[in-house]
């Protein structure tokens, strides 16, 4: 046993309840820490469910306008070509008890189309418009994810620490603790026994 291996001193009594004292409050941490991790993932988790949905029914609207678009406008491989590409994307951070998690956004302004009217037609347009919007609810569901992600590696290593403080180090100051002053305790009676036979001894004696 580790416990028994330590000195019974005062002294290694005082560290052994300052040790013990530090391994509860760093598990109630821990567990605090972890239970807040737990539910900002829950909630990112309902969020990411309703983006997931949103984008496929805008995907499914914004395919199903750019089908229609075609059959009467036919491929439009040269008005696609005058869309620029996207270089707006901002990306910052934010702590959730030590974890950085994302933030990216797009800055939301009127769509512009790159295309004349005479190249298009309305079902075009809604294809365009619809497609700009599956662009920025990508953007957003790609952050919700990530920072899921993290929160989950977070929680894990979290709850694998709050493990080994209250089934490891817990336990063991606490056997440490019981084992110094047990030790202390039976010294002070053999240290009470001897002093009183002594007393009996000189009483004997006349000494007294």
């Amino acid at each position: 046993m580790a416990d028994k291996q330590i000195f019974p001193t005062k002294g290694n009594l005082i560290a052994a309840k300052r040790s013990l004292l530090q391994a509860q409050l760093g598990y109630e941490l821990m567990d605090r820490k972890r239970n807040i991790l737990i539910r900002e993932m829950l909630a990112l988790s309902d969020k990411a469910k309703e983006l997931q949905g949103s984008l496929e029914q805008t995907f499914a609207d914004a395919y199903l306008a750019l089908q229609k678009a075609n059959v009467t406008l036919g491929a439009r491989i040269p008005v696609t070509d005058q869309i620029p590409v996207e270089n707006g994307l901002n990306v910052s951070s934010r702590s959730v008890m030590g974890v950085e998690l994302p933030l990216a956004w797009l800055e939301r302004t009127p769509p512009h189309p790159a295309y004349g009217v005479m190249q298009s037609n309305s079902l075009y347009d809604k294809a365009y418009i619809r497609f700009n919007e599956v662009k920025h609810l990508s953007i957003v569901l790609a952050e919700v994810e990530n920072s899921i992600f993290r929160l989950s590696t977070a929680i894990k290593k979290t709850q694998k620490r709050a493990n080994a403080l209250d089934n490891i180090l817990v336990p063991m100051y606490r056997g440490q603790v019981r084992f110094i002053t047990a030790a202390l305790e039976e010294k002070e009676r053999e240290e009470f026994s001897r002093q009183k036979i002594i007393k009996n001894n000189k009483e004997a004696a006349g000494e007294v």
